[in-house]
């Protein structure tokens, strides 16, 4: 049977934890090589594992014979010890692509030759101030120093700064500074290279902090880019399974591939509860070519993870655990590593909701906890990375053929900042004065996070036509009266569009059911945009029915009409 097929794990910690998780649920068996009672070893009882060191020879001899398959955790591993074995048991992925990328300057040295965008590095064969001081003169300050093996969680790096040469360092920057630090998880399979959507992090004292999925004001084609750039690195290396891919995004919106994990990975965690199959069911799945669909992978709802850090005492963990479990919509994730170690990964926690701003107001709160547990560390120096909410993207674009326009559209701009909470963008474009413009402007409005287009012409009316000739996205349209024929022709030009470019159009001059329609549409997505637009309905009835009704029955239609 499909899940018969024992699974040997080198590593029992967070990542095999979650890693069992997963197979439990199939009841596919791991055996996890670790010391005892490990986290990964506590949820999984029978008595197939080996208690010792993924790094001792002996005991991936031991772990083999009782596997159908291998896979690690971890990249700090015994690959010679692998390739020994290579003839007995299956390797996911190969003991080849593990040795290569477990040594970070090999990885990028493997990487540059397929092609591979990278920022610029220089290996020190000898580690003497002379060499670094030479790498420095020729890359720029400041230069991160890696360690080629066994860096991980921040150590293994150190941030190096030379006051001599911060003039020459700020010029470097200013041609390309960074803009975001992105993540991609890729997972390859024996027919092909998947990869889940594109995730923002956030670093604080060179481990990860935030994972925002998805990233955070990106647009659609560098969200796309990135997938395609992480499934090019990792169809390089031999084997299946996970992949974390970590790159920059740089100002002129070019991409740089940072460094590349071969295995499930922390900014993979969203994936638990923002996605179908997780990082850890997808490589499951994938080391035992068992199908993954793709669209499984896929975000459901806009997710935030929060790592959890040691703090100075041993409880700091279940402080913010405690935390967490008054926030909406959190997932909590402790790791049973037991007391809190200053720095140490103890846990993490998600928070998904319909938007990434109700996401980010979620999971605030619990921000600052950890912050607070984090200022009070005596090993900590410096601030806290910037986090907060940020402005929600706009959701509805207003376009007007002219700023005449305007007036007719202030009463629908009203009703969707002060009733719906929607913030739109405003712009004035013609499809006749600007028609490139116009034209850019509709292509571009879902990548930018439009949802819905509301265009306001009078005359012969273009521009809601226009608008919808070049988005997927739904249009409606304004009729504006004009100065000769009362916008009637604006009106059947907007809604006599030829078959296969839909404008929805409302009353001349009727901003105010534009703008109900966009909330509509978009609260069929959004519940808190919902509920309001039936608070809204609900507050339009009681005004006709208990306020105007009431009085029309009190005084009698006639005198009712004649204080109208």
């Amino acid at each position: 049977m499909w899940n018969s097929r024992k699974v040997g794990v080198l590593g029992g910690g967070q990542l095999g934890r979650m890693f069992v998780e997963s197979a439990n649920r199939l009841n596919i068996q791991c055996n996890i090589l670790d010391a005892e009672n490990s986290p990964a070893k506590q949820i999984s009882a029978h008595d197939d594992h080996v208690t010792g060191s993924f790094k001792e020879r002996e005991a991936v001899r031991e772990l083999a014979k009782k596997c159908d398959v291998i896979t690690a955790e971890i990249e700090h591993v015994d690959t010679y010890a692998l390739e020994e074995i290579a003839s007995q048991v299956q390797i996911e992925p190969s003991w080849q692509a593990i040795r290569t990328i477990q040594n970070k300057f090999n990885q990028k040295e493997h990487l540059a030759k397929h092609g591979i965008p990278m920022a610029e590095h220089r290996e020190l064969v000898e580690n003497t101030p002379e060499q670094l001081a030479k790498a420095g003169e020729e890359l720029g300050y400041p230069l991160m120093l890696k360690s080629k093996t066994m860096a991980y969680d921040g150590r293994g790096n150190y941030r190096v700064n030379s006051k001599d040469d911060i003039p020459d360092a700020l010029e470097f920057l200013k041609g390309r500074p960074l803009s975001q630090e992105l993540a991609v998880m890729v997972i390859k399979t024996k027919d092909a290279v998947l990869s889940y959507p594109t995730v923002e992090t956030v670093q604080e004292d060179s481990i990860c902090k935030l994972v925002y999925a998805p990233a955070r004001n990106v647009p659609e084609h560098i969200n796309q880019a990135a997938q395609k750039l992480a499934r090019k690195a990792v169809a390089t290396f031999e084997g299946k399974g996970a992949f974390g891919v970590e790159m920059f995004l740089m100002n002129d919106n070019s991409l740089l591939l940072c460094e590349l994990a071969s295995r499930v990975h922390n900014s993979g965690h969203y994936t638990i509860e923002g996605t179908a199959l997780s990082q850890f069911d997808a490589h499951l799945r994938a080391i035992l070519d068992l199908p993954i669909p793709p669209e499984s992978l896929q975000l459901r709802q806009p997710s935030i993870m929060l790592n959890i850090i040691g703090g100075s005492a041993p409880d700091t963990h279940l402080k913010a655990a405690e935390a967490a479990l008054s926030i909406p919509n959190a997932s909590i994730h402790l790791y049973s590593k037991g007391d809190a170690k200053p720095g140490r990964k103890m846990g993490h926690v998600t928070v998904t909701a319909s938007t990434m701003h109700k996401a980010e107001e979620y999971i605030q709160p619990l921000i600052d906890v950890v912050d607070e547990i984090r200022s009070q560390r005596q090993d900590i120096k410096t601030n806290p990375a910037p986090s907060g909410v940020t402005k929600p993207p706009p959701q509805v674009a207003v376009m007007m053929g002219s700023d005449s326009d305007l007036k007719t559209l202030v009463p629908g701009l009203k009703l969707l900042r002060d009733k719906f909470g929607i913030e739109p963008a405003v712009d004035i474009t013609s499809a006749h004065r600007t028609p490139t413009f116009m034209a850019e402007y509709s292509a571009s409005a879902a990548a930018r996070g439009i949802k819905v287009i509301i265009a306001a012409a009078g005359g012969a009316a273009h521009l809601p036509g226009m608008a919808a000739a070049h988005t997927a996205l739904p249009v409606i349209g304004v009729p504006v009266k004009g100065s000769s024929l009362d916008g009637v022709d604006s009106l059947y030009s907007i809604v006599q569009m030829p078959r296969g470019v839909p404008v929805a159009t409302v009353g001349i001059n009727n901003s105010i059911n534009a703008a109900l329609l966009a909330a509509r549409i978009i609260g069929a997505f959004d519940p808190d945009v919902q509920r309001k637009v039936e608070e809204y309905a609900e507050d339009a009835r009681k005004e006709n029915m208990d306020m105007k009704n009431v009085k029309m029955q009190d005084l009698g239609w006639e005198k009712y009409f004649n204080q109208m």
